[in-house]
């Protein structure tokens, strides 16, 4: 068992920033990409972002493309997401997600590819 707590969410005004964290216990967190999903009022779970177990490679969906960034701390048992430039449009609950990989450079980019999710965290951004 992983257990994902996410903090940092809030409301902010459309250009600001907030930085999202996800802190992981249980089984050894560097066995694992971490990625963030976002649901919207009214709409379905979606991609956010994704860092391998090593941190070498990352992606991202194409709306957090220069945006949102995605990083982890393997010592902390920590991953977390940047978020600048923030609109209206990226309200939402955050979740971030653990996904078991055998290597080091390897992603999971849907929601199905992942074995534990945390509670979320809401984040609202003002017009």
């Amino acid at each position: 068992q992983v257990q994902l707590v996410e903090s940092g969410g809030g409301l902010v005004q459309a250009g600001g920033s907030l930085r999202l964290s996800c802190a992981a216990s249980g089984r050894t967190f560097s066995n694992y990409a971490m990625g963030w999903f976002r649901q919207p009022p009214g709409k379905g779970r979606e991609f956010v972002a994704v860092i391998s177990r090593s941190g070498g490679n990352t992606d991202y969906a194409d709306f957090a493309k220069g945006r949102f960034t995605i990083s982890r701390d393997n010592a902390k048992n920590t991953v977390y997401l940047q978020m600048n430039s923030l609109k209206p449009e990226d309200t939402a609950v955050y979740y971030c997600a653990a996904g078991y990989t055998r290597h080091g450079l390897q992603i999971r980019t849907t929601a199905q590819e992942y074995d534990y999710w945390g509670q979320g965290t809401q984040v609202t951004v003002s017009s």
